[in-house]
């Protein structure tokens, strides 16, 4: 290792420092004062030699330098090996050594301490570990290796309790020290525990060190006592001594440890702690300084002002100990909280006069005084982050100066001689502040007060900054209406009267406030606030205040010059008018079953109607019984966009539209409480819609639409129940449990059509949205109501009456009414009123079937299971060929489509298992229909149909005609339409999204032959009722593409025109600003030259024909234009050019854009850095240069001046030392005696060679030297 010792400035300044007085003048003075050779450094004792290793040939051992003080470094990596015998060995098979959990251990133990372990097995089979790293992780893995590695063993050791804790040591580190050092795991009873025994666990040795080790710790503490000794608290400082060195000389002198409580604590025990005999020792010595003080120690009282005891005291009270140490006496101040003046003075007689002077002396060593100062001039006094301050207290440190808000005065507290100079110093600071400074109050409003800050204080600023003063405004929640301007008397004058003005006009101020509804608030404001800044910016003077989401107001705030506000205000209205426009909804019934329809195939015809009408369409969602879509936009877009979703559903089913007159004043009674009795027409007479208009319109039309006879029926429902609301209403009320209500309804209503029939009395059953359930409405004439509550009062009394009956179900149908846990039993018991139907148990061989409920449920659940069974008895099996790769088509997605025809005509369809083409077919499986297998005769004949073609059946036989009929209706037909090859990638589209497209709005396989056919057919599969319309939708396409080739190929017409290169970044403008402007207004691409072209003049402009030639006469205007300018230069000296540039360019462009010329400075390192290129229109040209040349002259003017000043500013550090240096006169730098290159040969080193002081890291020539080899 080789040491580097470096003479810097500072330690050649410190070896100077360190000569005597006339040394140091002679090395100052130079030659000419006759330099000491003798008083100059030898060169060993300026660089010292390294020691030798070997010892003197003499054998005396050289003499201790400078460079044996250096410590060798040593390692932190250390390596210790451990040994677990075999029968301590915790893994003892011998087989698995190098894996199984041993290694396992090795390796977490190695991830959790940061050691590196290594495992060998020795002769004896015992397990040596070779633990590397640094001190804390080797004991750290030690233990590890122990408690995981080593089978443990536990010993307990008793020791007095007392003593626990000193085996704990401090927060526990002896213990976790112990520990460590022994690797065992040490278990000390918890203080409450009366036990002594502590526990051990570990290894056999482990276990012996940390007994031995906590044996030694308890013997250590019986050799130790304990002292305590009560001396009254007036003693304790001839005790301690000043400084505490009396107690510490006793403490070094015995060995014990003496704790004397400080001052601040009344306590009078002292207490001695160590060996016996140190204890005693210490203890006679503190009774003899006892005993000493007690006998020869007299007091004096004296008073000292309370406000001077703290300088008695001194900070951390070391004037205390420097008045004891100076006198040996003892000064007693009372305590802070007390209002006792009276200082006690305890010592010798003789030292008590001594200390009397000192106490006084202290006490008037220190000052308090005050300066007058006005309170608003106490921040300039301060200065900016204290800085004015700060001057004072760095020269003056030892006076504290103190101001106090809203007081007229500065208090000075310190030395007196140093509160005198800070005195005078603060006092010509306050005369200098109000010669030059003035402030003023004014009186503002507070509700203007932030209109005169402005939004990020952009207002106040400006004032502050032009007029160099300060402004205080108060915060909102002083209530104030001061504000306060403080600074020079002119610019405070100056200040004030443009802040009265900016009132004056801020009360002139007209303030609007517009209602607009909440809900277009967020719509006016726009996301991130984009749209409002748009009006903002518009009307710049206007604020405008929206109220809180959470206040729920429609007022908005305008404040504002009157006109601007009006202005606003118009603008605002119109928007908002526009809003209401755009937010008109109506909503549309369209029947449940029809809106997958409206949506059509990926939502194709919604998105249609929604682009072709500009207006937003909701459907409700799937899962509710919502049949209403809402159409929100402008009105007249709104009927559009309704007209073509009904005429959807007008197009899919036989739906009629007709309107009844019905006096307006009835509407209300014919819709009922809640919709109920309207609800309960639409429902009786299979969904159809009635729409009544508004309340309050005074229309007495009532739309009804729906299927023809449906609607009719409605029609006649709602006259006679008008007819009926004219004449007389009468309403009773009567209540059933809600599982009578299917009942009592009946299948298709066919029950309580009955009774209105014979009644005439319309009959409401609750909703499910509705609270009660149970009650059931009458609504008709009188007579009707009575006779129809009669009616069903007798019925609900007969379906209280519970009966029990059976019948006689042949087992082979028992499947079907269990199947599908027991769902078409469910469905009886919801229709008839909560039936118990029963069955027999699995394998009982039993037809009896139990019916439990109302005896009309009953009779009426027994003739439905016998339509049933009829209907099971009459059922045939059907097969339908249809070609396999058709059946998913024909499923349709998710299965609806074969789902449909199931429920359309009542049958069971069962599809066949997929084929697989690659297996071989010898046997084929059996049909299962429900469970069961099905056998199927084989025909012989070849023409047989494949099993996999097959599709079966079941149901009555005219019902399986019917779906066969319908299946086969949904077989997929393919077309082939004529297109043009070239067209093929167009209708494709890019990643397949065209002809995606088109698949899905015409819900058919559109098939595009490959490239390398070059065919003209395009297929088209699908059902027959859509393909017309596919078909129809291509050749549109087809046409639309051939238009777009015919207006790409007019678009691409091109020409050129010839413009010199130097116009080019005109033509392109700021940002590509002008041209861009060429391009959107004539819609051409204009294509500039690259770098490399050959043509660097040409431009060209593709488009069409007329655009293009537009373009080019626009270019050709601007070309024109420039060719007009003039370029002159003239000289603006250098030193002004950053002025007129400005912050970022912004005065240069200003210039620009007010002369309509361009400028150009001259780059860095220009010839001549003085000339400005000016060009531009003649006319411009002259105006830009005479209003460049006055900038120049007043920029110039302040250039002049500030040069001038900056002559009289003394540089930063100061000429002192320069001065000094030039009194000296050259330096001849470090000068020694005997060098090895005045002795010998040898020349000085050369300072400047980097062979002989070389750089760090730089490569360097091997040389011999009287400096000796060198080192790296």
């Amino acid at each position: 290792m080789s040491s580097v010792a470096v003479l810097t400035q500072e330690s050649f300044n410190e070896h100077r420092s360190g000569l005597l007085p006339e040394q140091s003048v002679a090395a100052v003075a130079g030659p000419s004062a006759g330099e000491d050779e003798d008083a100059l450094p030898t060169y060993k004792e300026a660089f010292p030699p390294l020691p030798e290793k070997a010892p003197s040939p003499d054998g005396t051992q050289e003499t201790p330098n400078a460079w044996t003080r250096i410590r060798p470094l040593k390692s932190s990596i250390i390596t210790q090996v451990f040994h677990v015998p075999l029968e301590e060995r915790k893994y003892k098979d011998l087989n698995q050594f190098g894996e199984g959990d041993q290694a396992k251990v090795c390796v977490d133990i190695m991830h959790k301490t940061g050691a590196h372990l290594e495992l060998s097995l020795a002769k004896d089979q015992g397990l040596s570990i070779m633990v590397s790293g640094k001190l804390d992780a080797v004991m750290k893995a030690r233990k590890e290796i122990v408690s995981r590695l080593q089978t443990q063993a536990s010993a307990t050791v008793a020791i007095p309790k007392e003593h626990h804790r000193f085996v704990i040591g401090k927060n526990g580190e002896k213990l976790q020290e112990l520990e460590l050092k022994t690797a065992t795991k040490i278990q000390i009873p918890r203080p409450e525990d009366p036990s002594n025994q502590i526990k051990i666990s570990g290894t056999k040795e482990g276990l012996e060190k940390a007994k031995h080790e906590i044996l030694l710790i308890s013997a250590e503490q019986d050799k130790r006592a304990v002292e305590r000794i009560n001396i009254d608290k007036v003693y304790h400082p001839f005790i301690t001594g000043a400084y505490n060195r009396v107690v510490g000389e006793m403490m070094q002198e015995t060995g014990a440890r003496i704790n004397v409580p400080p001052p601040s604590v009344n306590k009078t025990e002292i207490v001695i702690t160590g060996e016996k005999e140190q204890v005693a020792l210490a203890l006679a010595l503190i009774k003899k300084v006892y005993e000493e003080k007690k006998k020869n120690a007299t007091t004096i009282a004296v008073e000292v002002k309370k406000s001077q005891h703290k300088y008695v005291i001194g900070p951390k009270g070391n004037t205390l100990q420097e008045i004891l140490d100076k006198t040996g006496v003892s000064v007693e101040i009372p305590p802070s909280d007390s209002s006792s003046e009276t200082v006690i003075l305890r010592g010798e007689p003789d030292r008590l006069g001594q200390a009397l002077t000192e106490v006084y002396a202290k006490a008037n060593s220190y000052a308090v005084s005050s300066v007058s100062a006005p309170s608003w001039l106490h921040r300039f006094i301060i200065g900016k982050k204290g800085q004015n301050l700060a001057k004072i207290t760095q020269q003056i440190p030892k006076v504290h100066i103190e101001f106090t808000e809203g007081e007229d005065k500065i208090t000075l507290e310190g030395p007196t001689k140093d509160v005198q100079m800070v005195q005078s110093q603060i006092e010509a600071i306050v005369t200098d502040l109000v010669s030059r400074m003035d402030y003023t109050e004014i009186s503002v409003d507070p509700k203007f007060h932030r209109h005169l800050i402005g939004k990020g204080g952009v207002n106040i600023n400006r004032i502050k900054e032009l007029h160099k003063v300060t402004v205080r405004i108060p915060p909102d929640n002083e209530k104030s209406n001061l504000i306060r301007i403080e600074g020079d008397p002119q610019g405070v004058q100056e200040a004030k009267k443009e802040l009265l003005e900016l009132a004056s006009r801020m009360e002139n101020e007209r303030t609007k406030d517009l209602i607009i509804e909440q809900r277009f608030h967020r719509a006016i404001i726009g996301q991130k606030g984009e749209k409002i800044k748009e009006v903002r910016d518009k009307f710049p003077e206007v604020i405008i205040n929206f109220p809180d989401p959470a206040q729920k107001s429609d007022i908005v705030q305008l404040r504002g010059p009157r006109t601007e506000v009006e202005k606003c205000s118009k603008f605002m209205q119109k928007i908002v008018a526009e809003m209401v426009e755009n937010s008109y909804s109506i909503s549309v019934p369209i029947f449940k079953q029809f809106h997958r329809n409206i949506i059509g195939k990926g939502g194709s015809n919604i998105k249609k109607i929604r682009e072709e009408t500009n207006t937003k369409i909701d459907l409700p969602a799937e899962n509710s019984n919502s049949e209403m879509i809402v159409i929100t936009g402008k009105k007249a877009n709104c009927e559009a966009a309704r007209n073509c979703i009904l005429a959807i559903q007008k197009e899919l089913a036989n739906i009629t539209e007709i309107e009844v007159s019905i006096p307006s004043k009835l509407h209300n009674s014919l819709i009922g409480s809640k919709g109920r009795l309207v609800r309960s027409i639409m429902e009786e007479c299979g969904g159809v819609h009635i729409h009544f208009p508004t309340e309050g319109s005074g229309i007495d039309k009532v739309t009804i639409r729906g299927p023809v006879e449906e609607v009719e029926k409605a029609k006649q429902q709602l006259l006679g129940l008008a007819e009926e609301k004219q004449t007389k209403s009468f309403t009773a009320e009567l209540r059933a449990k809600p599982e009578y209500h299917k009942f009592l309804i009946g299948k298709g209503g066919g029950n309580i059509r009955k009774v209105r029939d014979s009644t005439g009395a319309r009959i409401i059953f609750p909703t499910p949205d509705d609270k009660d359930q149970e009650l059931i409405t009458v609504i008709g004439t009188e007579e009707a109501v009575r006779e129809a509550q009669k009616e069903l009062e007798e019925l609900i009394k007969s379906l209280d009456n519970v009966v029990e009956d059976t019948m006689t179900v042949d087992i082979k149908h028992h499947r079907y009414f269990v199947a599908r846990r027991g769902q078409v039993l469910r469905d009886l018991a919801d229709e008839y009123g909560g039936l118990m139907v029963s069955f027999p148990r699995t394998g009982s061989q039993s037809e009896k079937v139990t019916l439990k409920g109302a005896k009309e449920c009953v009779e009426a659940a027994k003739k439905r299971m016998h339509e049933i069974i009829d209907d099971l008895d009459a059922q045939v099996t059907m097969e339908c060929v249809i070609p396999q790769k058709f059946h998913r088509s024909i499923m349709g997605p998710k299965g609806s489509r074969i789902q449909q025809i199931t429920r359309d005509h009542n049958v069971q369809i069962k599809f066949p298992e997929r084929e697989d083409p690659q297996a071989a077919a010898p046997a084929e499986a059996p049909i299962q229909e429900n469970g069961e297998a099905v056998e199927v005769k084989e025909a012989v004949d070849s023409n047989t149909p494949k099993r996999c073609d097959v599709i079966v059946i079941s149901g009555r036989r005219e019902r399986c005609k019917a779906a066969v009929e319908a299946l086969k209706a949904l077989v997929p037909v393919t077309i082939e339409v004529e297109v043009p090859f070239e067209l093929h990638r167009y209708i494709i589209g890019q990643k397949g999204s065209g002809i995606r497209k088109m698949m899905d709005e015409f819900e058919v396989n559109i098939q595009v032959p490959a490239p390398e056919q070059q065919s003209d057919k395009i297929s088209i599969t699908g059902l027959a009722s859509h393909l017309d319309r596919a078909k129809e939708g291509l050749l549109e396409r087809v046409k639309e593409l051939q238009a777009e080739q015919e207006d790409r190929a007019l678009r691409s017409f091109k020409l050129t025109i010839t413009v010199d290169p130097k116009y080019h970044p005109k033509i392109i403008g700021r940002k590509g600003a002008i041209i861009t402007n060429i391009r959107t207004e004539h819609d051409v691409n204009i294509q500039f030259p690259e770098k490399n072209d050959e043509n660097q003049d040409q431009i060209t402009i593709t488009g069409y024909e007329h655009k293009a030639i537009a373009a080019r006469d626009a270019i050709q205007a601007i070309v024109d234009e420039l060719e007009e300018m003039i370029s002159e230069d003239i000289t603006l000296d250098s030193r002004v050019h950053s002025r007129i540039i400005g912050a970022r360019g912004k005065g240069i462009r200003k210039i620009m854009d007010e002369y309509k010329v361009d400028l150009r400075f001259p780059q860095s390192g220009a010839a001549d850095p003085n000339l400005v290129t000016v060009t531009g229109r003649p006319e411009f040209v002259d105006e830009a240069i005479d209003h460049l040349l006055n900038l120049e002259e007043e920029y110039l003017a302040d250039v002049v001046e500030n040069e001038a000043k900056m002559a009289y500013v003394r540089p930063p550090g100061g000429g002192g030392a320069a001065a000094v240096d030039e009194q000296r006169g050259p330096s001849k730098g470090f000068v020694v005696r005997e060098a090895p290159w005045t002795t010998g040969n040898e020349k000085a080193p050369d300072m400047s060679s980097s062979e002989d002081f070389p750089s760090f890291g730089a490569p360097v020539s091997t040389k011999t030297s009287p400096w000796g080899p060198k080192r790296f």
